[in-house]
C-alpha cells in the first residue's frame, strides 16, 4: 500500500490527525520534522538558526523521499516542505490528503510555539502569509481534502477514511 500522506499549515493537526489514522489503519507513522531532528540531533528551530532554511529544506527533502518509500505508513510533513518541486512531485505518487484548517483554528491551534521559526513575531499575519502562499502547493498534490474547522482528530480521521475508501486507496 502507498504511503497516506498529511500536508496542510501549521496547525492544520497534522501530527495528531496522523497518529489516529495511523493507529486506526494499523500502519506506521511518522512526521518528517520528528525524522529529521532525531537525525540532526537538534530541533527544526535550531536547523534554521544555526544552519540556514535551506540546509534545512535540503534535508527535509532528503527525508521525505526515503519516508515516502516505506510501505503501509502514514507521514505527516512540514508545512513547507512542499516549497520544493522535487518533494511535491515526490508526494504526487503517494496519496495526500490535505487538512484545510481556517486561519483562526490554525492560529488558536499554533499560539506563540517558538519551535515554530518561520512564525515568529506576528503569528497571525505570518500564517496568514503562509496559508496564502502554500494553498497551491496542497492543492496540487491533494487527492482528498478535508475541512478540520469544525471537526475533532477524530472526526478527521473518520472522514479521512470515507474518502479513502471511495478513491480506492486503503
Amino acid at each position: 500500500m502507498s504511503t497516506i500522506v498529511l500536508v496542510g499549515v501549521p496547525g492544520a493537526g497534522k501530527t495528531t490527525v496522523g497518529k489516529l489514522l495511523a493507529k486506526e489503519l494499523g500502519r506506521e507513522f511518522f512526521d518528517s520534522d520528528q525524522v529529521i531532528e532525531s537525525r540532526a540531533g537538534k530541533s527544526v528551530s535550531d536547523i534554521f538558526t544555526q544552519d540556514g532554511e535551506p540546509a534545512f529544506r535540503e534535508i527535509e527533502h532528503d527525508v521525505i523521499v526515503e519516508l515516502l518509500d516505506s510501505d503501509n505508513a502514514v507521514l505527516a510533513l512540514g508545512g513547507g516542505s512542499l516549497g520544493n518541486d522535487e518533494t511535491r512531485a515526490k508526494v504526487k505518487s503517494s496519496t495526500a490528503v490535505w487538512l484545510v484548517a481556517g486561519l483562526a483554528q490554525a492560529v488558536d491551534r499554533v499560539g506563540m510555539n517558538r519551535n515554530r521559526p518561520l512564525l515568529l513575531g506576528n503569528v497571525r499575519g505570518q500564517l496568514a502569509d503562509l496559508m496564502a502562499a502554500r494553498e497551491p502547493w496542497y492543492k496540487e498534490v491533494a487527492a482528498i481534502g478535508v475541512d478540520t474547522s469544525k471537526l475533532i482528530p477524530s472526526e478527521v480521521v473518520t472522514e479521512i477514511v470515507t474518502e479513502l475508501k471511495k478513491i480506492d486507496s486503503l
